[in-house]
């Protein structure tokens, strides 16, 4: 699964974020050094002819849903069953996003103990996360609540001794048909459900501080 995940907007990655995808991360955003469900992220989509940069609530309500709470459940999306899931199986078709990040924690047991870990693209560059969004309403509201799941798949060899799931990592090359709204057969994208290849990633142990959402700041990827 994915959990939790990082978004330092570093002035190198605001250059690549708006390079890759003609979207401009304001100036005022803060880094993030611990991102936890049900916070507000910042999430790429396409408009048709541009894409766009939102901020949505980590944690998709399908626009069915009777009680926002839900949200809480849909962090994560397995990729192998998205097709099958009522929450999910609309928006695979029709809401496909990016979530642009620098990287994302995982915890491994050992005995009592979980011990996490912070994995990163290894030459720095931006990681950006497959992702599905909804929109959801109250009834008798005007405005809608827009929020977002993570799209997970198989460890990789990196992630192997740490955790068998890992975030569905996209490739440069599959960035414009994933966010393409002229794409609806999700049969299409099973290519890119594949693990993200370990040696393009780097994986280190970092301290407990993360396991608390109060803390977001730099010692919660510090090495141990």
């Amino acid at each position: 699964m994915c959990g939790r995940f990082t978004s330092l907007l570093s002035p190198e990655l605001h250059a690549a974020i708006r390079e890759l995808f003609g979207v401009q991360i304001p100036e005022t955003a803060e880094p993030r050094y611990n991102i936890a469900p049900t916070q507000q992220v910042w999430v790429i989509r396409n408009e048709g002819d541009h894409n766009r940069l939102d901020l949505m609530k980590w944690g998709l309500i399908p626009f069915w849903a009777k009680d926002p709470k839900i949200g809480s459940q849909m962090i994560n999306a397995r990729c192998e069953t998205v097709l099958e899931k009522p929450a999910f199986r609309q928006a695979i078709k029709f809401h496909r996003c990016i979530i642009p990040c620098s990287g994302f924690y995982e915890w491994s047991h050992s005995g009592d103990h979980k011990q996490p870990y912070y994995i990163h693209m290894a030459d720095g560059s931006p990681m950006c996360l497959a992702g599905l969004w909804d929109q959801w309403k109250r009834p008798g509201e005007a405005n809608f609540l827009e929020s977002f799941t993570i799209l997970t798949t198989t460890g990789n060899k990196l992630m192997a001794p740490i955790h068998d799931r890992m975030p569905v990592i996209l490739h440069p090359d599959d960035y414009y048909l994933w966010l393409s709204h002229s794409m609806h057969d999700p049969k299409q994208l099973l290519g890119m459900y594949q693990p993200f290849p370990s040696n393009l990633l780097d994986a280190y142990k970092v301290s407990d501080f993360v396991n608390n959402v109060r803390f977001d700041g730099p010692v919660c990827i510090a090495k141990v």
